[in-house]
């Protein structure tokens, strides 16, 4: 069926109207997702999934409704859409429901955001199978390679594209594109112990994609590198968070609690913070959704809010929440954005492996392994995997330790900002330096 998405979406409007709603917003979308997996030599698996749908938000009477359908065809919408109107008749009325403000859809930029690649559709099976293949051998090829027990590696490509459409004035249409690979490595380790380890890549263009021998040999050395790990003695000390990992921790202090929602439920630690010292000096977070090339890149969010640059934290103070319509209404917050995008720390001067030279005792965290974080009073505890240093250098690797806190104390010992981000990720999480923290173990 090929369907024209802002047609679909327009007509959408229209039937939404004719029965009755004194507004609507439509979200017309299609995609393709293609991901191919390899282990040990052959292909494992291929999947290739392809979907259209429509989703519709509808205002009745002061009352409100979500609903979506994957049925296209004319009679079909006709009928869902009628059906769906005169469901939301019998809810109960919800005077904060709306679509946004109009002014609120100004500003959208016209520039080009480079997140969608025209070429996309011509990448080939064997191309997908050439790269998984590349991956293994590049896996392969470290020294030690004699105690890997076998190896995964992966390539997947989406395409998507859709359009929004509120009757009150928006239009806007999204394509984008993107590439990933991974490798996955197991090794024999100390009896019947089996470390793992992996590492990804991705970009918007195909063509831009970091070459395969990176990747699968940085999985294997990876995976080497934590034979024999340990607990080491309960401490509280320097602790240095990788770039790729960082978002477990970071997401737990901009993701939950900083949504209005939560404020409005009363379950953010931030609740009350706009203004206040919540971090070191050091950080200093904006949500920008203008990033050429980043995976979180928009012209506009969900409800069709202009994208524009949002200050979160500078020198350490909040400054903003993400703040919806309708959670903006209930607070009497004027909206920001409902979601997030692209994360920018202002960066220090150094990397991950200049941090660690001046660590005289301490512990780099390469992964996060389980644990919790508790968005209404910001305790945490999560299980960590890495390394003990002492002296600037790694003394063994550490697993089954620990690392516990409480978010409004543990940003402000944050001591600096690494200058290396993470770009395979929405957080662009650099490497973080924290002094004074505690750590569990034997």
């Amino acid at each position: 069926m090929d369907l024209n998405l802002r047609d679909l979406a327009v007509k959408a409007v229209g039937i939404a109207k004719k029965h009755g709603a004194s507004d609507a917003g439509v979200r017309a979308a299609r995609s393709r997702d293609v991901s191919l997996e390899w282990r040990n030599g052959k292909v494992e698996t291929v999947k290739e999934a392809v979907s259209m749908g429509l989703s519709i938000r509808l205002f009745v009477n002061r009352r409100y409704s979500a609903n979506s359908t994957s049925d296209l065809r004319p009679k079909a919408i006709e009928r869902f859409i009628r059906d769906s109107v005169e469901m939301t008749r019998e809810l109960e009325p919800d005077p904060y429901r709306s679509l946004p403000n109009p002014a609120l859809y100004t500003g959208v930029p016209k520039t080009d955001l480079q997140i969608f690649d025209a070429n996309a559709g011509a990448l080939t099976s064997e191309a997908r199978v050439q790269r998984a293949r590349e991956l293994e051998e590049a896996a392969r090829s470290v020294q030690g390679a004699d105690k890997i027990v076998s190896v995964t590696t992966g390539v997947s490509d989406s395409e998507s594209e859709s359009v929004l459409i509120n009757s009150n004035g928006f239009e806007g249409t999204h394509k984008s594109t993107a590439f990933w690979s991974y490798a996955e490595a197991t090794v024999q380790g100390e009896g019947a112990k089996k470390p793992e380890d992996w590492a990804s890549c991705g970009a918007r263009f195909s063509a831009e994609i970091p070459p395969p021998a990176a990747v699968g040999a940085e999985a294997s050395t990876r995976a080497l590198g934590l034979i024999g790990a340990k607990k080491a003695a309960s401490m509280r000390a320097a602790v240095i968070v990788e770039n790729r990992c960082a978002s477990r921790l970071a997401g737990t202090l901009l993701g939950g609690p900083l949504s209005a929602s939560s404020l409005q439920q009363k379950r953010s630690f931030l609740e009350g913070k706009a203004g206040s010292q919540v971090g070191s000096a050091v950080l200093s977070i904006v949500d920008d959704p203008l990033i050429p090339k980043a995976f979180g890149s928009r012209a506009y969010d969900g409800e069709g809010i202009a994208a524009r640059r949002l200050a979160l934290f500078e020198r350490g103070v909040l400054r903003n929440y993400y703040v919806d319509v309708y959670y903006g209404k209930k607070l009497g917050m004027e909206p920001t954005t409902g979601s997030t995008s692209n994360l920018a720390w202002t960066p220090g001067t150094r990397g991950r492996d200049a941090m660690l030279k001046d660590i005289k005792e301490g512990v780099l965290i390469t992964s996060f392994l389980g644990g919790n974080s508790n968005d209404a009073t910001g305790d945490f505890s999560f299980g960590i995997r890495g390394f003990l240093i002492k002296k600037g250098a790694f003394v063994h690797p550490v697993a089954e330790m620990n690392i516990t806190g409480n978010h409004l104390e543990i940003w402000k010992r944050l001591v600096e900002v690494g200058n290396d981000p993470y770009l395979y990720s929405t957080m662009r999480c650099p490497s973080l330096l924290f002094e004074d923290v505690q750590l569990s173990g034997t």
